[in-house]
């Protein structure tokens, strides 16, 4: 395993091991792994979250609005968005994305090529599967988000 490419994400009840892909995406993992090292993800919830599709997290305000304030040139690839995968959120601009990202639950195709693939959890996924969901009636907004990222960093930082 290659430490310097490998997050940790920690949730209460357990770890997700992240391997980053900058083969794919050099300026979101770089980005990424920036923002992990300072400790911005530590705490953040999980504010959108749609079943059968994705968890959202990264964004400081817990709405879907905010960011670290750096908007980051997209990188879209012919990666698959397949259950694991991790992937940039942003708006309708494709050189929008910032800090929030999203796990998938399960594949879809249709992001394909059209949103940054920066990693894929390898260890943990099942964890995945007990954040809390969103209301479908509000596009997967979570009513008082419980889940949160308890520490994200680089696994050759990484202090247990």
């Amino acid at each position: 395993m290659d430490l310097e490419n490998t997050l940790y994400l920690d949730l209460k009840d357990g770890r997700l091991v992240i391997a980053l892909r900058p083969d794919l995406a050099p300026n979101h993992v770089a980005r990424i792994k920036e923002l992990a090292r300072k400790g911005f993800y530590d705490g953040l919830k999980f504010h959108r979250v749609i079943e059968g599709f994705m968890a959202q997290t990264g964004d400081p305000e817990g709405n879907g609005m905010g960011g670290s304030g750096q908007k980051l040139k997209a990188e879209f690839s012919k990666e698959k968005h397949v259950r694991g995968t991790t992937s940039m959120a942003r708006s309708s601009s494709p050189d929008s994305a910032d800090s929030q990202f999203f796990i998938m639950f399960d594949d879809s195709p249709h992001l394909d090529g059209k949103y940054t693939v920066w990693g894929k959890v390898v260890e943990g996924l099942d964890l995945i599967d007990t954040i809390k969901r969103g209301d479908s009636a509000r596009n997967g907004t979570v009513a008082e988000p419980a889940d949160v990222i308890v520490r994200m960093q680089v696994a050759a930082d990484a202090q247990e």
